[in-house]
């Protein structure tokens, strides 16, 4: 069974910055592409930036030039530097996983991905 651990959320201040790390555990799985998603409080999970095994990026539009994803795929391994961190960012980010390439848009579609961490709190104060 392949697991997923979130690490790197917090507090901080419009404005600063924050490092998520992923790493995945467990059974051997090949993935293809992995990414972040996040869930603000009564709104819905969506998708923040993603990567690819072949080093393809993706982004949500509102955070383009601000997040920055990062990691190898081969090595089960995600990272998202957020600089310039607005109160809207404020949500659980959660790191999901999947052994099949996704293009277009589908990188952004939660129930493309079988596997998923249990989220880590990003809390962002004016």
């Amino acid at each position: 069974q392949v697991q997923l651990l979130e690490s790197g959320g917090g507090s901080v201040q419009a404005g600063g910055s924050l490092w998520l790390s992923c790493v995945a555990s467990g059974a051997s799985s090949n993935f293809e592409s992995m990414a972040w998603f996040r869930e603000a409080p009564g709104e819905l999970r969506e998708g923040v930036a993603a990567l690819d095994a072949d080093g393809t990026t993706h982004y949500l539009d509102s955070v383009k030039g601000r997040f920055t994803v990062s990691g190898d795929i081969a090595k089960r391994t995600l990272f998202l530097q957020m600089d310039r961190l607005k109160p809207e960012d404020t949500a659980v980010y959660s790191c999901a996983a999947d052994e099949v390439r996704l293009y277009g848009g589908s990188w952004s579609i939660e129930y493309e991905y079988n596997y998923w961490g249990q989220g880590t709190q990003v809390t962002v104060s004016s």
